[in-house]
């Protein structure tokens, strides 16, 4: 029994440690924040937001900005793979600004939008801090995905059983995403390509193509003002959005 207690209270007071806390904060919705989000963020004393430049407002901060006007919030430019910025700076700075106010014993929270395991660029300032400042506490909270949002709102099984579930960032050509939808089809394969954008043209082909663009689920904006969730055939735009994915079974 005391050595119970012992645990217990030791593990009650890392947690009260200045410490860095990644936080998923969903697609977009706030009411589809989770409680340990909303607890993690009430609790720190600093927020860091990511934003793709200085003059753009951050998805992630709007999500939570019910609970975070009295804190210190503070914009980290990430790269989001535009060629003027050099990656490894970015995230080197970021770190440092971090790094500094959890040895200042502030709590730190860094937004991630969506889920903290999914295309997540706050994974790239994860590893740095550990492989650079190990003995600080880190912790990862994670958070509702687009994908499973997307695939609630239109009560889509992401994965049946016999199923593969396969999520990738969109191809950059026709010829790729054919080889990948044949492949899949051998497979019992559900595909959920992400980041369709300004790719949508020739996705659009494809999915004619293999006749299956009655049966792909599109969702954009998923949780957002503009969100759209429908059939990819009755999606008539020359483009999509930045946050934009498709979810196509494959059997």
């Amino acid at each position: 029994m005391l050595n119970r207690n012992f645990l217990r209270v030791f593990k009650e007071h890392k947690s009260d440690l200045p410490s860095l806390t990644i936080v998923g904060v969903g697609p977009g919705d706030p009411s589809l924040l989770t409680i340990a989000a909303v607890d993690a963020i009430k609790k720190a004393k600093v927020i860091f937001f990511p934003v793709s430049d200085d003059n753009k407002k951050s998805f992630a901060a709007e999500i939570v900005k019910k609970y975070t006007k009295f804190k210190k919030n503070i914009p980290i430019i990430f790269p989001m793979a535009r060629k003027d910025f050099n990656p490894d700076e970015i995230w080197s700075n970021a770190v440092e600004k971090i790094v500094k106010f959890v040895q200042n014993g502030e709590s730190v929270v860094l937004l991630c939008l969506g889920d903290t395991s999914l295309f997540a660029s706050s994974s790239n300032i994860l590893r740095i801090i550990k492989n650079t400042y190990p003995k600080i506490i880190t912790k990862t909270i994670p958070g509702i995905s687009s994908i499973s949002a997307a695939a609630a709102l239109n009560n889509f099984d992401l994965v049946k059983k016999g199923e593969t579930l396969i999520i990738k960032e969109c191809p950059s050509s026709n010829s790729e995403l054919l080889s990948l939808i044949s492949k899949s089809k051998r497979n019992n394969t559900v595909l959920a390509i992400m980041k369709v954008g300004k790719r949508w043209n020739f996705v659009r082909e494809v999915l004619k193509k293999e006749d299956i663009i009655n049966t792909s689920l599109i969702a954009l904006s998923v949780g957002m003002p503009d969100q759209i969730i429908q059939y990819a055939s009755q999606y008539k735009k020359e483009s999509m959005p930045y946050f934009s994915l498709i979810l196509i079974r494959l059997d």
